[in-house]
């Protein structure tokens, strides 16, 4: 198939190199500064605009895979682990835990290789059905986990970084840790698709004092 000109109807570019030239800008961006995948931009923004990360922090990245976030917070972060049910290539600098978060023993697993985190991020994503309140109850679903798993292991005045699909639910969700932080944001970040449903709440400031 080819891509005519609207003046001539002469073919002037075949659809496939069409597809190429227009390849996502962000995804060009990561390749070409090494990172396996355009949701780097994602969390540079949010780091860049909060604030969110300090070189001296410990940080738990949930749904690692492939492992963009972990390249680019083991760049400069104290220590990071990233946890996925799927296998993630190493990162020098960080480490991994394959493991499903739904699991019941997965607190325990993480704090065999840290007890408590500075921060903890979430980029899970549901399997897509394209039915939109399926999709939104399935990625509530991932982030009310990243939250259990955050109330064992995420210190006092920490952050949190959830990516969520925006629904009703959703906002509940939201507001329930408004009571829980000092500062809670709605952020869609640059390398966000302007179609895509995500946003993700930027949680600051952890209220409850652990050590």
């Amino acid at each position: 198939m080819a891509i005519f000109c609207f003046i001539t109807r002469k073919p002037f570019i075949d659809s496939c190199d069409f597809i190429y030239i227009m390849q996502d800008h962000f995804t060009k961006r990561a390749k070409a500064q090494g990172y396996r995948a355009r949701s780097v931009f994602k969390l540079k923004d949010i780091v860049k605009k909060y604030q969110f990360v300090k070189p001296t922090d410990s940080v738990l990245d949930l749904g690692a895979s492939p492992g963009s976030w972990m390249q680019y917070l083991s760049r400069f972060c104290r220590y990071v682990l990233g946890v996925d049910i799927s296998d993630v290539e190493d990162v020098k600098g960080a480490y991994f835990l394959k493991k499903n978060v739904m699991d019941e023993d997965i607190v325990k697993e993480i704090q065999k290789y840290k007890s408590k985190f500075d921060v903890i991020i979430s980029d899970m994503a549901p399997k897509t059905t394209g039915q939109t309140f399926v999709d939104q109850e399935s990625s509530l679903v991932l982030c009310e986990r990243a939250w259990f798993i955050a109330t064992h292991v995420l210190r006092g005045n920490g952050n949190f970084l959830c990516k969520i699909f925006q629904s009703k639910e959703g906002d509940d969700f939201l507001r329930e840790l408004r009571k829980e932080f000092k500062l809670v944001k709605t952020s869609k970040p640059e390398g966000s698709k302007k179609k895509s449903k995500e946003v993700f709440y930027v949680c600051i400031g952890y209220k409850v004092i652990r050590v």
